[in-house]
């Protein structure tokens, strides 16, 4: 078998995907800033480890000898997955992320003919977001193939109180900003955010647009040129929606981000607990409609975000390194097929 490495693995979510593998008798290699972080993580687990920066070409390359592809973990991958990705395409080695950025996934879109002609897979999004989104969408395009507008909405999402520092420092990010959609296959913002419902399960719930990763992903999966995502409307999340765009642009200031980043850091646990993760889960609903007036919806029940994103992002990266998935940008989907979040425990999809 192949190897792969974990960069971030000393981070809550790149130590839980570290975990993971260890589990399953997979032997990736443990990796980020600090030595001692890394080598006390691979002491731990049994595994090897190598430290090395991002910032610095020459010693990120030599970090990536002798794998076959990356599991980077290390947020926010607005600022570390390009360095990354440059270092992938120049050594040979296949990327994987779990990212959920939009400005992301675009970037690596672009570079989709540079990768094919270096032979290297760039698979972004292979955590929470967005693989079972992904999934969820294509399964729905699959059943109507004529769809021109796509709706994803996401349930049990608890906000900051249920997030990791990292991910709370991308979601701190993107609040400075309008709605972000597609529209005509372009990603627009719309201010404010659209508001709506989803059955989730129980009875129709309200919804508020959120600029989720699949703003992004579905359009490049599906082909569908209109895509909105929206979250359960809790009251902070309609409370935030609504704030006036000044607010929202002092949020977004660059000096009022860095106070907050180091507020996360001094205020919040790493993550949520094994007991947190072990009682909470996540509902996605996906609706796909064509011009003609059809219309196709599935619901898909999964485990905590966090326990997920460990088991795909591991089975991604198992499967990249054994050189399972095909060169140039790829969305889960399109490298694993709709069906492959079912392969999955605790995760279930209907038709409704």
């Amino acid at each position: 078998m192949s190897r792969f490495l974990i960069y971030g693995a000393t981070g809550y979510t790149g130590a839980l995907c570290a975990e993971h593998a260890a589990s399953r008798g997979l032997a990736p290699v443990v990796a980020g800033r600090s030595a001692a972080k890394a080598r006390a993580l691979a002491d731990r687990l049994g595994l090897d480890w190598r430290a090395f920066p991002l910032d610095e070409p020459a010693q990120l390359a030599e970090g990536l000898s002798g794998v076959e592809a990356v599991l980077h973990a290390a947020g926010p991958f607005s600022a570390t997955s390009k360095p990354m990705a440059d270092a992938c395409l120049a050594r040979g080695v296949h990327y994987v992320d779990v990212t959920g950025e939009i400005e992301v996934f675009e970037a690596l879109a672009a570079r989709d003919g540079e990768a094919k002609a270096r032979g290297v897979a760039l698979l972004p999004g292979a955590g929470f977001d967005v693989v079972p989104s992904d999934c969820l969408a294509a399964h729905v395009v699959r059943r109507l193939p004529s769809a021109t507008r796509l709706s994803l909405a996401i349930g049990g999402f608890g906000g900051l109180a249920s997030a990791s520092r990292g991910t709370a420092k991308t979601m701190l990010e993107a609040a400075g900003r309008g709605c972000r959609v597609r529209r005509g296959g372009r990603i627009v913002e719309i201010d404010p955010a659209p508001r709506g419902v989803a059955d989730f399960g129980a009875g129709p719930r309200p919804t508020v647009g959120v600029s989720w990763g699949d703003v992004s992903t579905a359009f490049h999966s599906t082909g569908v040129p209109d895509v909105d995502v929206a979250f359960d409307a809790t009251p902070a999340m309609r409370q935030a929606a609504g704030a006036p765009k000044l607010a929202r642009r002092l949020f977004g200031a660059r000096t009022t981000q860095r106070l907050l980043g180091r507020l996360i850091e001094i205020a919040m646990p790493p993550g949520p607990t094994d007991e947190q993760r072990a009682a909470s889960g996540n509902v996605i609903v996906a609706e796909a409609h064509d011009d003609a007036g059809g219309r196709a919806a599935s619901r898909l029940r999964i485990p905590n975000a966090y326990t997920l994103t460990a088991w795909t992002a591991v089975e991604a990266a198992r499967r990249a390194a054994d050189g399972k998935v095909a060169p140039g940008f790829q969305t889960p989907s399109r490298a694993f097929g709709p069906d492959f979040i079912l392969l999955f425990q605790d995760v279930d999809r209907e038709d409704v």
